[in-house]
């Protein structure tokens, strides 16, 4: 069965997005950036809330800048052809290689699931993994932890009342003094 996985950048206080709305904090350097690269290639599929999908549609055309340097335009072209599934109340149309969800969030990835294919099943932004971890459909926690405080903001783990044990799978820190932690939910 395809795993269910959650990968942010978030601060060490927690956050994905500091109180301001920024993330410029989470700009990766080369290495952060090829393990972020790296995780996409093991995807087969991509949920993303309306925010992010937004913000990640600048990668839809970053193959056309001809100044951008080779590990970009490698990103720029698996994440262009990677099938990616958007959750908006708001959005009538998608672009590239999304589609809007059907159905709930649960349903979509029961479906996923069921269906032949390889890699995993990511999810992207902070709201819609709160749901999913809610209702205990992620099964990876994977964090690039930056050194740097930002006060409050949109928190990387849902504040639910549930405790959720996890298996250490992996460490790593880069010469940026950024972290990667990886858990697997223990079940």
């Amino acid at each position: 069965m395809r795993s269910v996985t959650y990968s942010m950048a978030v601060s060490l206080d927690g956050y994905v997005v500091g109180p301001d709305g920024s993330f410029d904090w989470t700009a990766p350097d080369e290495e952060v950036f090829n393990l972020a690269t790296d995780e996409v290639r093991k995807v087969g599929v991509h949920l993303l809330g309306r925010r992010l999908y937004e913000t990640m549609l600048y990668w839809e055309t970053a193959d056309q800048n001809p100044s951008l340097d080779y590990s970009t335009l490698a990103f720029a072209e698996i994440w262009k052809a990677l099938p990616k599934v958007v959750f908006s109340t708001t959005l009538s149309a998608v672009q590239g290689n999304a589609r809007l969800a059907s159905g709930g969030l649960a349903e979509e990835i029961e479906r996923l699931r069921a269906e032949p294919g390889e890699g995993d099943i990511a999810i992207g932004g902070a709201t819609l993994a709160a749901e999913a971890a809610a209702l205990g459909l992620i099964d990876e926690y994977r964090a690039r932890v930056h050194p740097v405080l930002v006060g409050g903001g949109i928190a990387f783990f849902p504040q639910r009342e549930r405790r959720v044990d996890l298996e250490l799978v992996e460490t790593r820190t880069f010469s940026s003094r950024v972290v990667y932690v990886r858990y697997r939910v223990a079940r």
